[in-house]
């Protein structure tokens, strides 16, 4: 686990502005997050709930998605933002995030209420990949 550095903290800054306009009308729990591209763009996504939970999409991968709608497929760093002290990425966001990155990538999130970054390798080691 490391410190987040200065970067890092800028792009969370920009998941706590994306965690503003998620959808949490069951759980009010809202999610951010903010994806930088490897060109320096940053596309942000938020948790967007369901009233059938299976349908609900986390800030990661809403993010993603939006990237990748918009023309990116190389991305060099996510920082997620919620409610709480502690918001890794889930399992199947960290899955997803292994599709589009390398086991370096780095992913900032709060944990025990400070801002840590991990590589991919860190949250899932042994990922499913081609």
């Amino acid at each position: 686990m490391h410190t987040a550095d200065p970067d890092a903290r800028a792009l969370h800054a920009l998941a706590e502005t994306a965690r503003e306009r998620a959808y949490a009308p069951y759980s009010a729990f809202t999610v951010g997050a903010a994806l930088r591209t490897t060109d320096g763009t940053v596309v942000t996504g938020g948790n967007v709930e369901n009233g059938s939970y299976g349908m609900t999409i986390c800030a990661e991968r809403s993010a993603i998605v939006r990237a990748l709608a918009q023309g990116y497929r190389t991305f060099s760093a996510i920082a997620v933002a919620g409610p709480a002290a502690s918001v890794p990425p889930c399992g199947a966001c960290r899955q997803f995030l292994a599709e589009f990155a390398d086991g370096g990538f780095p992913v900032t999130f709060p944990r025990d209420g400070e801002l840590v970054t991990l590589t991919l390798d860190e949250l899932l080691p042994e990922r499913f990949a081609l």
